[in-house]
């Protein structure tokens, strides 16, 4: 991080929206070799910032200068070729291909006579995951990998076609504490070859621990920016937010009910007929929080899938209040309160071409008020939905 020139700069960066200003005249510089953290909360900015780094949109004011020249980035092919890969939130892969299919989809390998030479691509690519440390099958399906994996799919895409800045947008906001010191260990790699990385969190323990430099977004403007061994999470904190913020939660003295929901000897097959879930005993109370923990890939999937309704177990029972739901419909499971997020919203928990009011009722649409003699009620719909969005 000695060069006198930045590998990227972002001179007085802004967007506009309808009724918002998403980024306010921001500046933003990144030398080679060098981790920057973008820290601020939800909605600050920093998503939309690295959307036009990428090209995915187009800033209303300001320039982008790579190795100190201006630089007009008109789309994400544009962004590629010129050194700059990206690694959203909610990963852009396609379920049904695999590792390798995915890395080289639109830059493929190409052999004799002008086929797809998908061997020499696999081989390629197994060698970049050595290097990386990353332990992928170049053939497996992408809807066949845990979340953590299918991050590393994506950071070897980006590297794939010769990144030397990698923008990572919330890397850790789906991994284990495990996973996410795995991704740190390769970040550093990188790092130490040249690697020029853009790291966009809100997680303060992160930026302290992985980043160089940080600079903290709120509202859409840059309104510090520190290294980790001169600042505290405290004040990151004030900077994200405005104000003074207690970072000790007082969590109380528990007091839980009854017991609500009580699993006894489950046992769940995954999709490849393994058993995923074997014999497992517990107990919920009410007013209890219940945690879960394990590497991605050793059942907790399917066990909360089992719970909701939405895979059969094979053997084991399972009782709300006292009653036995084994086995019952999602649908039937909704009517007793049993309420589900998956951890992939825009997958698995939205549509994402409907609009809000229609997302918000996608599980009651045919109870009242929402739908009357069989129809949809769309005074009730939209009524509903302003209440929840305001």
């Amino acid at each position: 991080m000695t060069q006198s020139v930045p590998i990227l700069e972002m001179r007085g960066i802004t967007k506009r929206f309808p009724g918002t200003v998403a980024n306010d005249r921001i500046d933003l510089d990144v030398r080679a070799g060098e981790v920057h953290a973008l820290l601020g909360e939800n909605g600050a900015g920093k998503s939309t910032l690295m959307n036009i780094l990428y090209g995915l949109i187009g800033p209303d004011e300001g320039e982008i200068l790579l190795d100190g020249a201006v630089s007009q980035i008109h789309d994400p092919a544009d962004a590629i070729r010129r050194g700059i890969g990206m690694v959203h939130q909610h990963f852009m892969l396609v379920p049904v291909l695999s590792v390798a299919e995915n890395v080289i989809l639109g830059q493929e390998t190409i052999g004799l006579p002008g086929m797809i030479d998908i061997g020499e691509a696999e081989r390629r690519i197994k060698v970049l995951a050595d290097q990386l440390g990353f332990h992928l099958d170049p053939r497996a399906r992408i809807d066949q990998l845990s979340v953590g994996q299918q991050q590393r799919v994506e950071i070897l895409k980006a590297l794939y076609r010769g990144a030397r800045i990698l923008v990572l947008d919330e890397p850790t906001a789906v991994l284990t504490p495990q996973e996410t010191r795995e991704i740190f260990g390769v970040l550093r790699r990188l790092k130490d070859e040249g690697t020029s990385i853009i790291f966009i969190t809100h997680k303060l323990d992160e930026v302290l621990e992985i980043a160089d430099r940080i600079t903290v977004i709120r509202r859409g403007r840059v309104v510090g920016q520190r290294r980790p061994a001169e600042t505290s999470e405290g004040e990151l904190a004030e900077l994200m937010v405005g104000r003074e913020v207690s970072l000790v939660v007082d969590r109380g003295v528990s007091h839980p009910g009854e017991v609500v929901l009580r699993v006894e000897g489950l046992r769940v097959k995954d999709d490849r007929g393994n058993e995923a879930v074997r014999g497992i005993d517990f107990e919920i109370r009410g007013g209890e929080i219940f945690g879960i923990a394990g590497v991605a890939g050793n059942g907790q999937d399917e066990l909360v899938e089992t719970l909701v309704g939405l895979r059969k177990p094979s053997a084991g029972k399972i009782s709300l209040k006292d009653r036995d739901i084994t086995g019952k419909s999602t649908r039937n499971l909704r009517s007793r309160d049993v309420a589900y997020v998956p951890a992939d919203r825009q997958r698995f928990g939205l549509v994402l071409t409907y609009p809000l009011k229609d997302n918000l009722v996608l599980t009651t649409y045919h109870e009242a008020p929402y739908a009357r003699a069989g129809l949809r009620n769309e005074k009730a719909i939209d009524k509903v939905a302003q209440r929840l969005i305001r």
